[in-house]
């Protein structure tokens, strides 16, 4: 079971939580001061009004100072229940947009073995997944699948962070060595996490993400063995065209600081469970 491929399907559908311009609508509504303020807002809002200390801790790879320009003003903006709110409010535009209908039997089925994958996510250690898990489920069988991606996404990113502290590989290094693997622009990179150009030369150290590569999938398979070999490749089949056409029409898709291509990498031919 390729679990990196399940993330390929899953992420998109959770990447319309942030840079799209229904969200960007939503937090300006609300009052924020800029895109990362909105950001900050809408992924930290599941832990309640975080400091920006525990946000930079568990986010992980953003400087504290980028960190610090948007919290804790953003919970002065509009409260972590608010930002909820705009959160779904957006989910739901940017959703309806990118795949014209969402009332279909395949994003029925979909919710339901996303929601049983997502339930048994990992949370211990894990607190975005935890934080996000124990919110309400939406009632609506594409936002419940949104949230059943959320909630994917981050048990995965969280055994990602816990993988490259387990590795001693530190936030800024881990940006620099992984920007030197896919060839990304530094500038970029250190533009879109806040590090000067200094702190990206020191941190700029040999490190095995190779290694943390593998813990991170290794740490990401529980769901999908619960879920079952069968139910997985269905759930492959079905959220492949959606991954799709989500990263097609969103800008976010095709510059990331992931380096993250699924119109390029679903193409690749080679799943298998």
């Amino acid at each position: 079971m390729d679990v990196r491929q399940l993330w390929l399907r899953f992420e998109p559908y959770h990447d319309v939580t942030y840079f799209t311009p229904e969200s960007r609508a939503a937090t300006d509504a609300l009052g924020c001061k800029g895109g990362w303020m909105g950001y900050f807002g809408l992924r930290a809002a599941p832990l309640g009004a975080a400091s920006r200390e525990l946000v930079t801790a568990v986010f992980y790879n953003f400087a504290p100072r980028k960190v610090a320009r948007a919290l804790p003003d953003a919970w002065e903006v509009a409260s972590p229940a608010e930002f909820l709110r705009a959160r779904l409010e957006g989910v739901d535009g940017a959703l309806r947009r990118l795949l014209g209908t969402v009332d279909t039997p395949e994003i029925t089925e979909l919710a339901a073995l996303a929601r049983d994958a997502a339930e048994a996510a990992p949370i211990a250690g894990r607190p975005l997944a935890a934080a996000n898990r124990a919110l309400p489920w939406p009632d609506e069988p594409h936002l419940a699948l949104w949230h059943a991606c959320t909630i994917l996404r981050e048990s995965r990113g969280d055994g990602h962070v816990a993988a490259l502290v387990a590795h001693g590989v530190g936030p800024c290094q881990a940006l620099a060595l992984y920007a030197r693997e896919h060839s990304l622009d530094p500038a970029y990179m250190r533009a879109a996490r806040g590090w000067t150009e200094e702190e990206w030369e020191a941190a700029d150290l040999p490190g095995d993400l190779a290694a943390v590569e593998r813990a991170t999938d290794e740490a990401a398979r529980a769901p999908w063995e619960a879920l079952g070999g069968q139910r997985t490749e269905r759930f492959v089949d079905l959220m492949t065209p959606l991954a799709l056409r989500i990263a097609s029409g969103n800008e976010a898709m095709r510059v990331n600081p992931m380096a993250l291509d699924p119109v390029r990498e679903l193409a690749v031919p080679g799943w298998n469970t």
